[in-house]
Protein backbone atom coordinates (compact mmCIF):
# COMPACT_ATOMS: atom_id res chain seq x y z
CA UNK A 1 0.00 0.00 0.00
CA UNK A 2 1.29 3.45 -0.87
CA UNK A 3 2.00 5.76 2.04
CA UNK A 4 3.69 9.16 2.29
CA UNK A 5 7.43 8.93 1.76
CA UNK A 6 10.28 11.39 2.07
CA UNK A 7 12.25 11.13 -1.16
CA UNK A 8 14.93 13.65 -0.27
CA UNK A 9 15.99 16.44 2.07
CA UNK A 10 18.13 19.53 1.61
CA UNK A 11 19.29 22.60 3.48
CA UNK A 12 21.28 25.79 3.16
CA UNK A 13 22.70 28.35 5.57
CA UNK A 14 24.55 31.52 4.53
CA UNK A 15 28.35 31.44 4.82
CA UNK A 16 28.58 34.59 6.97
CA UNK A 17 28.98 33.65 10.65
CA UNK A 18 28.26 36.07 13.50
CA UNK A 19 29.48 34.82 16.87
CA UNK A 20 28.38 35.95 20.30
CA UNK A 21 31.70 37.73 20.71
CA UNK A 22 31.04 39.58 17.45
CA UNK A 23 27.80 40.94 18.95
CA UNK A 24 29.68 42.11 22.04
CA UNK A 25 32.29 43.86 19.88
CA UNK A 26 29.47 45.58 18.00
CA UNK A 27 28.30 47.16 21.27
CA UNK A 28 25.60 44.77 22.52
CA UNK A 29 25.52 44.67 26.33
CA UNK A 30 25.97 40.93 26.77
CA UNK A 31 28.60 38.19 26.73
CA UNK A 32 29.21 34.83 25.09
CA UNK A 33 28.75 33.14 28.45
CA UNK A 34 25.43 34.92 29.14
CA UNK A 35 23.98 34.01 25.73
CA UNK A 36 25.23 30.42 25.66
CA UNK A 37 24.05 29.64 29.20
CA UNK A 38 20.55 31.00 28.66
CA UNK A 39 19.93 29.96 25.05
CA UNK A 40 22.56 27.49 23.86
CA UNK A 41 23.41 29.74 20.91
CA UNK A 42 27.11 30.30 20.18
CA UNK A 43 26.80 31.71 16.67
CA UNK A 44 24.32 32.29 13.89
CA UNK A 45 24.34 32.66 10.09
CA UNK A 46 23.41 35.99 8.51
CA UNK A 47 22.34 36.38 4.87
CA UNK A 48 23.98 39.07 2.76
CA UNK A 49 21.76 42.10 2.05
CA UNK A 50 20.93 41.04 -1.51
CA UNK A 51 19.97 37.47 -0.52
CA UNK A 52 16.26 36.72 -0.11
CA UNK A 53 14.33 33.90 1.50
CA UNK A 54 13.53 32.37 -1.89
CA UNK A 55 17.23 32.42 -2.83
CA UNK A 56 18.13 30.24 0.13
CA UNK A 57 14.99 28.14 -0.28
CA UNK A 58 15.95 27.47 -3.89
CA UNK A 59 19.35 26.07 -2.92
CA UNK A 60 17.86 23.88 -0.18
CA UNK A 61 15.09 22.71 -2.51
CA UNK A 62 17.53 21.79 -5.27
CA UNK A 63 19.56 19.69 -2.83
CA UNK A 64 16.38 17.87 -1.79
CA UNK A 65 15.45 17.29 -5.43
CA UNK A 66 18.94 15.98 -6.16
CA UNK A 67 18.72 13.53 -3.27
CA UNK A 68 15.28 12.47 -4.48
CA UNK A 69 16.65 12.00 -7.99
CA UNK A 70 13.87 13.97 -9.67
CA UNK A 71 13.78 17.28 -11.57
CA UNK A 72 11.73 20.28 -10.48
CA UNK A 73 9.47 19.63 -13.47
CA UNK A 74 7.98 16.64 -11.59
CA UNK A 75 6.87 18.68 -8.56
CA UNK A 76 3.11 19.30 -8.43
CA UNK A 77 2.97 21.54 -5.36
CA UNK A 78 5.41 23.89 -3.60
CA UNK A 79 4.68 24.96 -0.02
CA UNK A 80 6.99 27.54 1.57
CA UNK A 81 6.73 28.00 5.32
CA UNK A 82 7.99 31.46 6.24
CA UNK A 83 7.25 34.68 8.12
CA UNK A 84 9.90 36.55 6.12
CA UNK A 85 8.91 36.10 2.45
CA UNK A 86 10.61 38.10 -0.29
CA UNK A 87 7.44 40.17 -0.67
CA UNK A 88 3.93 40.19 0.78
CA UNK A 89 2.70 39.69 -2.78
CA UNK A 90 3.53 37.58 -4.65
CA UNK A 91 4.09 34.83 -2.11
CA UNK A 92 7.61 33.68 -1.37
CA UNK A 93 6.67 30.29 -2.83
CA UNK A 94 5.92 31.96 -6.16
CA UNK A 95 9.40 33.48 -6.28
CA UNK A 96 10.76 30.03 -5.45
CA UNK A 97 8.68 28.37 -8.15
CA UNK A 98 10.12 30.74 -10.75
CA UNK A 99 13.71 30.19 -9.59
CA UNK A 100 13.26 26.42 -9.74
CA UNK A 101 11.70 26.73 -13.20
CA UNK A 102 8.68 24.70 -12.10
CA UNK A 103 5.72 26.48 -13.76
CA UNK A 104 3.56 23.34 -13.55
CA UNK A 105 3.58 23.46 -9.73
CA UNK A 106 0.95 25.18 -7.62
CA UNK A 107 2.72 27.34 -5.02
CA UNK A 108 1.74 29.15 -1.83
CA UNK A 109 3.09 30.20 1.57
CA UNK A 110 2.22 28.98 5.05
CA UNK A 111 2.54 31.40 7.98
CA UNK A 112 2.91 29.47 11.22
CA UNK A 113 6.17 30.95 12.53
CA UNK A 114 8.55 28.39 14.03
CA UNK A 115 6.02 25.58 13.54
CA UNK A 116 5.77 26.32 9.83
CA UNK A 117 7.64 23.33 8.42
CA UNK A 118 5.47 20.80 10.25
CA UNK A 119 2.33 22.77 9.30
CA UNK A 120 3.49 22.64 5.66
CA UNK A 121 4.10 18.89 5.91
CA UNK A 122 0.62 18.45 7.34
CA UNK A 123 -0.89 20.29 4.36
CA UNK A 124 1.20 18.22 1.95
CA UNK A 125 -0.01 15.09 3.73
CA UNK A 126 -3.64 15.94 3.02
CA UNK A 127 -3.07 16.66 -0.68
CA UNK A 128 -1.10 13.44 -1.08
CA UNK A 129 -3.65 11.31 0.77
CA UNK A 130 -6.51 12.51 -1.41
CA UNK A 131 -4.26 12.17 -4.48
CA UNK A 132 -4.71 15.75 -5.62
CA UNK A 133 -0.93 15.84 -6.08
CA UNK A 134 1.73 13.14 -6.38
CA UNK A 135 4.93 14.99 -5.49
CA UNK A 136 5.18 17.93 -3.10
CA UNK A 137 8.12 20.14 -2.24
CA UNK A 138 7.96 21.44 1.33
CA UNK A 139 10.37 24.21 2.33
CA UNK A 140 11.01 26.27 5.44
CA UNK A 141 12.98 29.45 4.81
CA UNK A 142 13.67 32.58 6.84
CA UNK A 143 15.77 35.75 6.94
CA UNK A 144 15.13 36.36 10.62
CA UNK A 145 18.08 38.70 11.14
CA UNK A 146 16.18 41.42 9.26
CA UNK A 147 13.22 41.49 11.64
CA UNK A 148 15.08 41.67 14.95
CA UNK A 149 15.99 44.67 17.07
CA UNK A 150 19.76 44.42 17.36
CA UNK A 151 19.67 46.55 20.51
CA UNK A 152 17.43 44.07 22.34
CA UNK A 153 19.80 41.53 23.83
CA UNK A 154 16.90 39.40 25.04
CA UNK A 155 15.80 38.52 21.52
CA UNK A 156 18.36 39.47 18.88
CA UNK A 157 20.86 36.86 20.08
CA UNK A 158 18.44 34.05 19.26
CA UNK A 159 17.90 34.30 15.53
CA UNK A 160 19.62 33.28 12.30
CA UNK A 161 18.96 32.77 8.59
CA UNK A 162 18.64 29.68 6.39
CA UNK A 163 16.35 27.19 4.63
CA UNK A 164 15.50 23.50 4.74
CA UNK A 165 13.45 21.35 2.37
CA UNK A 166 11.94 17.92 1.79
CA UNK A 167 10.33 16.20 -1.17
CA UNK A 168 7.24 14.16 -0.26
CA UNK A 169 5.45 11.61 -2.41
CA UNK A 170 3.22 8.57 -2.28
CA UNK A 171 5.22 5.37 -2.44
CA UNK A 172 5.86 1.92 -1.03
CA UNK A 173 9.47 2.23 0.10
CA UNK A 174 11.82 4.70 1.72
CA UNK A 175 11.51 6.96 4.79
CA UNK A 176 7.86 7.19 5.81
CA UNK A 177 6.01 10.18 7.23
CA UNK A 178 3.82 8.34 9.74
CA UNK A 179 1.79 11.33 10.93
CA UNK A 180 1.69 15.08 11.50
CA UNK A 181 -0.21 16.99 14.17
CA UNK A 182 -0.88 20.74 14.31
CA UNK A 183 -2.50 23.16 16.79
CA UNK A 184 -2.91 26.91 17.31
CA UNK A 185 -3.97 29.39 19.98
CA UNK A 186 -4.73 32.83 18.59
CA UNK A 187 -5.87 34.15 21.96
CA UNK A 188 -2.28 34.23 23.22
CA UNK A 189 -0.66 35.05 19.90
CA UNK A 190 0.26 38.56 21.00
CA UNK A 191 2.94 37.21 23.33
CA UNK A 192 5.26 36.30 20.47
CA UNK A 193 4.63 38.36 17.37
CA UNK A 194 5.86 40.57 14.53
CA UNK A 195 3.42 43.53 14.75
CA UNK A 196 4.39 45.46 11.60
CA UNK A 197 3.74 44.70 7.96
CA UNK A 198 0.09 43.74 8.19
CA UNK A 199 -3.08 45.78 7.80
CA UNK A 200 -2.71 47.13 11.36
CA UNK A 201 0.43 49.05 10.44
CA UNK A 202 0.39 49.76 6.69
CA UNK A 203 1.42 51.79 4.96
CA UNK A 204 4.76 51.75 6.78
CA UNK A 205 5.45 55.21 8.22
CA UNK A 206 7.89 56.97 10.51
CA UNK A 207 5.68 56.32 13.51
CA UNK A 208 5.51 52.56 12.99
CA UNK A 209 9.28 52.41 12.50
CA UNK A 210 10.00 54.56 15.57
CA UNK A 211 7.73 52.33 17.67
CA UNK A 212 9.67 49.26 16.54
CA UNK A 213 6.59 47.58 15.12
CA UNK A 214 8.65 45.91 12.40
CA UNK A 215 10.78 44.01 14.89
CA UNK A 216 9.95 40.62 16.35
CA UNK A 217 8.68 40.94 19.92
CA UNK A 218 8.65 38.46 22.75
CA UNK A 219 6.41 39.53 25.62
CA UNK A 220 6.57 37.75 28.97
CA UNK A 221 9.50 35.56 27.97
CA UNK A 222 9.28 33.37 31.09
CA UNK A 223 5.65 32.59 30.34
CA UNK A 224 6.50 31.76 26.72
CA UNK A 225 9.23 29.43 27.97
CA UNK A 226 6.82 27.48 30.18
CA UNK A 227 4.13 27.29 27.50
CA UNK A 228 6.64 26.14 24.88
CA UNK A 229 7.99 23.38 27.13
CA UNK A 230 4.46 22.15 27.83
CA UNK A 231 3.48 22.09 24.17
CA UNK A 232 6.77 20.49 23.09
CA UNK A 233 6.09 17.65 25.51
CA UNK A 234 2.43 17.34 24.52
CA UNK A 235 3.43 17.17 20.86
CA UNK A 236 5.96 14.42 21.53
CA UNK A 237 3.34 12.40 23.40
CA UNK A 238 0.62 13.04 20.82
CA UNK A 239 2.67 11.78 17.87
CA UNK A 240 3.86 8.75 19.82
CA UNK A 241 0.41 7.79 21.07
CA UNK A 242 -1.15 8.29 17.63
CA UNK A 243 1.30 5.78 16.16
CA UNK A 244 1.18 3.45 19.20
CA UNK A 245 4.85 4.02 19.84
CA UNK A 246 6.37 4.40 23.29
CA UNK A 247 8.37 7.59 23.69
CA UNK A 248 11.28 5.38 24.76
CA UNK A 249 11.26 3.75 21.30
CA UNK A 250 11.99 7.02 19.50
CA UNK A 251 15.60 7.13 18.32
CA UNK A 252 15.88 10.85 17.58
CA UNK A 253 14.07 13.99 18.64
CA UNK A 254 14.66 16.71 16.02
CA UNK A 255 12.76 19.71 17.39
CA UNK A 256 12.37 23.29 16.38
CA UNK A 257 15.66 24.72 17.60
CA UNK A 258 14.31 27.10 20.23
CA UNK A 259 16.34 27.09 23.44
CA UNK A 260 18.73 24.58 25.01
CA UNK A 261 17.16 25.02 28.46
CA UNK A 262 13.79 23.95 27.04
CA UNK A 263 15.23 20.65 25.88
CA UNK A 264 17.11 20.12 29.14
CA UNK A 265 13.80 20.62 30.94
CA UNK A 266 12.01 18.22 28.60
CA UNK A 267 14.82 15.68 28.94
CA UNK A 268 14.57 15.73 32.72
CA UNK A 269 10.77 15.75 32.89
CA UNK A 270 10.18 13.02 30.29
CA UNK A 271 13.31 11.01 31.08
CA UNK A 272 14.64 11.39 27.53
CA UNK A 273 18.44 11.28 27.27
CA UNK A 274 19.83 14.58 25.96
CA UNK A 275 21.89 12.50 23.52
CA UNK A 276 18.65 11.76 21.65
CA UNK A 277 18.07 15.44 20.85
CA UNK A 278 19.65 16.40 17.53
CA UNK A 279 20.54 20.05 17.96
CA UNK A 280 21.96 22.67 15.62
CA UNK A 281 21.03 25.56 17.90
CA UNK A 282 24.60 26.24 18.97
CA UNK A 283 25.84 26.95 15.45
CA UNK A 284 22.78 28.36 13.66
CA UNK A 285 20.52 29.82 16.34
CA UNK A 286 16.76 29.83 15.88
CA UNK A 287 15.80 29.96 12.17
CA UNK A 288 12.06 29.84 12.79
CA UNK A 289 10.26 27.68 10.19
CA UNK A 290 13.55 26.44 8.75
CA UNK A 291 15.26 25.18 11.88
CA UNK A 292 13.84 21.66 12.23
CA UNK A 293 14.07 21.13 8.46
CA UNK A 294 17.75 22.07 8.46
CA UNK A 295 18.41 19.85 11.46
CA UNK A 296 16.64 16.90 9.80
CA UNK A 297 18.71 17.27 6.64
CA UNK A 298 21.97 17.50 8.56
CA UNK A 299 21.08 14.46 10.67
CA UNK A 300 20.40 12.49 7.49
CA UNK A 301 23.54 13.64 5.69
CA UNK A 302 25.97 13.13 8.58
CA UNK A 303 24.74 9.57 9.11
CA UNK A 304 23.14 10.16 12.50
CA UNK A 305 19.77 8.99 11.18
CA UNK A 306 19.87 5.38 10.00
CA UNK A 307 17.41 3.11 8.22
CA UNK A 308 14.49 1.99 10.38
CA UNK A 309 14.95 4.63 13.07
CA UNK A 310 12.05 6.61 14.51
CA UNK A 311 12.23 10.41 14.45
CA UNK A 312 9.97 12.74 16.45
CA UNK A 313 9.83 16.39 15.31
CA UNK A 314 8.07 18.57 17.92
CA UNK A 315 7.66 22.29 17.15
CA UNK A 316 6.41 25.46 18.82
CA UNK A 317 6.13 28.99 17.48
CA UNK A 318 4.47 32.38 17.51
CA UNK A 319 0.80 32.61 16.81
CA UNK A 320 0.74 30.58 19.05
CA UNK A 321 1.35 27.40 17.04
CA UNK A 322 2.64 23.96 17.90
CA UNK A 323 2.60 20.37 16.74
CA UNK A 324 4.78 17.49 15.69
CA UNK A 325 5.57 14.80 13.19
CA UNK A 326 6.64 11.17 13.44
CA UNK A 327 8.90 9.68 10.78
CA UNK A 328 10.22 6.14 10.32
CA UNK A 329 13.46 6.45 8.37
Amino acid sequence: METIRILGTGSYVPPHIVTNDDLVQQGLDTSDEWIAKRTGVRQRRVAEPEVTTSDMACIAAQKALDMAGIPASQIDLIILATITPDTSCPAGANWLQAKLNAPQAVSFDVTAACSGFVFAMNIAEQFLKNRTFRKVLVVGGEVMTRVVDWNDRGTCVLWGDGAGAAVLSLGESGPELLSTHIHSDGTNGQNLLLPGGGSRSTPINHESVEKGLHHLRMIEGNMIFRVAVRYFMESIKEAAEHNRIAVEQVDWFIPHQANIRMFQNISQTMNIPMEKFYLTLHKYGNISAASCAIALDEAVRDGSVRDGQLISMPVFGGGLTWGGAMIRW
